[in-house]
């Protein structure tokens, strides 16, 4: 028996592209490899080889499409630059690939969102990609793209600039929480929403200033549900930052500083708390400081050194060794001028 096309015309010659997308093909494609619309809808037929997964969208295989595919397809429709009105209705002038470009995925006009992109990055509290039934992808605002199938499409005025995550543009982890707070079912409790924050900021993949821009930007900070979390951002966030300040020490040898103490004149006033204190060089560390001039005015008059240790530069093992060599030079520079006498104190 002889076909009009070759059974599999396309997986030869398509774009290179991550494994969970190689089976899939959008309309524009085939027809610039001579297939037309009436061939795939033939192929889609009951008892055939292929299945359309969504508009413009073709699996070229039958059976229950996976989570990858699900993503991919959700990805290739909501990048299309076209509508997804059929091919036969478009000047043959204008027929064009309008696949992702997945040459550039730092510039895709469309993002994966939501839990699709925290499972993409391997997160506890999402589901796999294989539970989930609907992919969230981010166009811009300008864009006709509507929902359907296992596509959610949420237009905005705000495209994030993605990172790539298994050959994906994927939102930045504060965007892609906050998104995916937003579409939680209504029975989702606090609890649901506490794990994502606890994840995304304890396991340092995001700073909790920068979840919290999200969420006010989303307009889900009043939701009960998200304000009854957001405690989770400062006391995880700290927690994780020292965590993470600790381990830098030791894994740079430092010498060992006393933890978490306030600085007091001796039958004084308070100096305020810091991070970490070196008493015989008069060295202190604190975390994001809040910028108060006037404490760290008072510190130095009094000869302690404040070093300013950003909770984001240790998130990286590079960033630890930046900071801790920063903090070594200042403890060798302080010599062994012994500052003012203070009192230390337990925080």
């Amino acid at each position: 028996m002889t076909h009009e096309f070759p059974l599999n015309p396309l997986l030869p010659s398509l774009p290179a592209a991550p494994s969970g997308a190689r089976l899939l093909v959008t309309a524009a494609e085939l027809r610039a490899h001579g297939v037309t619309p009436a061939q795939a809808g033939a192929r889609c037929r009951p008892g055939g080889t292929w299945q359309r997964l969504l508009p413009g969208v073709y699996l070229l295989r039958q059976g229950a499409p996976t989570g990858e595919e699900r993503l991919h397809a959700a990805l290739l429709y909501a990048s299309r630059r076209e509508t997804a009105a059929a091919p036969q209705e478009r000047p043959e002038a204008t027929a064009v690939p309008a696949q992702p470009r997945r040459d550039d995925p730092l510039h895709a006009d469309a993002v994966v969102t939501g839990l699709a992109a925290l499972a993409l990055r391997n997160f506890a509290s999402a589901p796999a990609l294989s539970l989930l039934d609907t992919v969230d992808v981010l166009v811009p605002r300008a864009r006709r793209a509507r929902s359907t199938g296992c596509a959610r499409v949420v237009r905005t005025a705000r495209m994030p600039v993605p990172d790539l995550v298994s050959g994906v543009p994927v939102a930045p982890v504060g965007r892609a929480v906050a998104d995916a707070v937003a579409h939680l079912p209504e029975d989702a409790g606090p609890f649901a929403v506490r794990r994502l924050f606890t994840e995304a900021v304890h396991d340092g993949h995001c700073e909790p200033s920068a979840l919290l821009r999200e969420l006010r930007r989303a307009r889900l900070t009043g939701r009960p549900r998200v304000a009854e979390a957001m405690e989770v951002l400062v006391s995880e966030g700290r927690a994780a930052a020292e965590e993470r300040l600790y381990r830098m020490a030791w894994e740079h040898g430092l010498p060992d500083p006393v933890w978490n103490v306030e600085l007091r004149m001796p039958e004084g006033p308070s100096l305020g708390a810091v991070d970490a204190y070196w008493p015989e060089r008069g060295i202190a560390v604190e975390l994001d400081a809040p910028g108060d001039i006037g404490k760290r005015e008072r510190l130095e008059r009094l000869g302690v050194t404040v070093v300013r240790v950003p909770r984001v530069r240790l998130a990286t093992p590079q960033g630890m060794e930046h900071q801790a060599a920063l903090i070594r030079t200042a403890l060798t520079a302080a010599g062994h001028d012994r500052p003012a006498p203070l009192l230390v104190l337990p925080r």
